[in-house]
């Protein structure tokens, strides 16, 4: 199925027969773009209704370009292309929860059950690569959503793109939760032999049954290291991302889950402190009470403190790392592990010589 418009509004609540199982958010209120807001109340009726669970529902757009830009002094690219719109993985914490409000649907359930896959957009990114006015620069890949979520395996999107990017000898960085790149290491491998390609795998926790609450439909932590390690066994270049840092849930996991991704493989390590922007917060608060309400006063607490009494300050050179105490001892412990495990907080550039437009059929060959 193909859209090309606004995608119809969700109701704020859940049907009351509708159940949520392995969901990362527990509400779905409507977008901030929303001109009304659909509420469910009782007509006296009384009738029954089937007891279903929330499904998934994965529509198709037509991509009309591959490549996003930004210009935001805190990341390392200026350029990123997205499979994918919406993530099922269902992190509650996910910082792109609030682009889901751009689609008129809910950052809540709707941004982990309402999907958007861009197939053909190989094709898109193949004639924007050779534009004469393209320059390149390395392509970052899942900063939004990840584009080795579960729909992956059918819609293979994702493969689409990295085809284009290893024909044209493009360099490439991927960051991930999903096994589904294992899949890939075809690709994958040559890029990192000739300097085209780094990936970077998030490791939030190494507890399995939190992961399971924070990040439902993520593989389990230990699955993780396995893709560690599976990638670096065929060369390709790893760092390990701890993020979010959540304070006063994960925080002291910070060595240990060092320690592990070292063992596994990763030559890097990376960490970024939890950031709760827009609808987030709400979403993430309310998880805090379902989950560990003993705790939630005191890690809601520690994240203000980082940003300034507020649940999240935009900043830019704040809003990854916050500021503060807290802040301040989160960076020295980092320091002193990867200093002590010997793992790099940075990673070489990739190659940008290497790229070349793929000669098409009917092209005129070059004399030299």
């Amino acid at each position: 199925m193909f859209y090309t418009g606004l995608m119809e509004i969700r109701h704020e609540k859940l049907r009351q027969a509708q159940r949520v199982r392995a969901r990362g958010a527990g509400s779905n209120a409507a977008g901030r773009f929303e001109g009304a807001e659909r509420v469910r109340f009782e007509d006296g009726w009384d009738l029954p209704e089937t007891d279903h669970l929330v499904q998934t529902d994965l529509r198709h757009e037509r991509a009309r370009s591959a490549l996003s830009w930004n210009r935001s002094p805190d990341l390392p690219f200026d350029r990123s292309i997205n499979p994918y719109r919406g993530c099922e993985h269902g992190c509650i914490y996910c910082f792109a929860r609030p682009s889901h409000a751009f689609l008129n649907l809910s950052p809540g359930l709707d941004f982990e059950t309402r999907l958007v896959a861009r197939p053909g957009i190989g094709a898109v990114l193949d004639a924007e690569l050779r534009a004469k006015s393209y320059r390149v620069a390395t392509i970052a890949i899942g900063t939004n959503t990840d584009p080795y979520q579960p729909v992956e395996a059918q819609e293979r999107v994702m493969r689409e793109v990295l085809e284009v990017l290893c024909a044209f000898g493009h360099p490439t960085a991927i960051t991930t939760k999903g096994t589904l790149i294992e899949r890939d290491i075809d690709l994958l491998a040559p890029m990192a032999k000739a300097g085209l390609l780094r990936v970077g795998i998030s490791v939030t926790t190494l507890d399995a049954r939190l992961s399971r609450q924070m990040e439902p439909r993520c593989p389990s932590p230990a699955r993780r290291l396995q893709v560690i390690r599976q990638l670096s066994d065929a060369g390709i270049p790893v760092r390990a991302m701890v993020a979010p840092v959540v304070p006063g849930l994960t925080d002291h996991e910070l060595e240990s889950i060092l320690a592990s991704v070292q063992a596994a493989g990763a030559v890097a390590a990376s960490y970024i402190a939890l950031r709760l922007p827009r609808e987030v917060s709400t979403l993430f608060q309310e998880w805090l009470a379902v989950h560990v309400p003993d705790r939630a006063a005191k890690i809601m607490g520690r994240v203000r403190e980082m940003h300034g009494g507020k649940d999240y300050d935009p900043a830019f050179g704040r809003r990854m790392r916050g500021e503060g105490l807290w802040a301040d001892l989160l960076a020295q412990r980092f320091a002193k592990a990867v200093g002590r495990l010997g793992l790099a907080t940075a990673m070489p550039p990739l190659r940008c010589d290497l790229f070349k437009p793929p000669e098409r059929p009917g092209d005129q060959l070059s004399l030299f």
